[in-house]
């Protein structure tokens, strides 16, 4: 028995995505679920007058606020990695590996006011 292939190859659709492709929002809202506190100790920050040191503060009284960063920039994962002409990082948002100085450059850097 031969097979058409072109008869064959007719019947693929242009794509199997339908609207959940895209965004799994039950996987977004239970991500967002996991983190609403640290987001809420965030939010704080909105229309700070000095925003560095209130995210210094932040940082050391709820240094779990940081698993945020990656999920605000749509990381995958606990750890970034940065390199430009004053060094290479890779950031830990699990646990700090950094001093607060460093996180704050890595938010500057990021174009966020801090």
């Amino acid at each position: 028995m031969k097979r058409n292939f072109n008869e064959w190859l007719k019947t693929f659709r242009s794509s199997i995505c339908d609207y959940s492709y895209y965004v799994n929002f039950d996987k977004v809202y239970g991500n967002v679920d996991s983190i609403k506190v640290e987001l809420n100790i965030l939010n704080s920050l909105i229309g700070s007058k000095d925003i560095e040191n209130d995210f210094e503060k932040l940082i050391s009284e709820y240094s779990k606020i940081l698993n945020c960063i990656p999920v605000l920039l749509a990381v995958r994962g606990g750890e970034i990695y940065a390199i430009d002409g004053d060094g290479e990082y890779l950031y830990n948002f699990k646990k700090m590996n950094y001093s607060v100085e460093e996180y704050k450059m890595f938010m500057r850097k990021q174009g966020y006011s801090i």
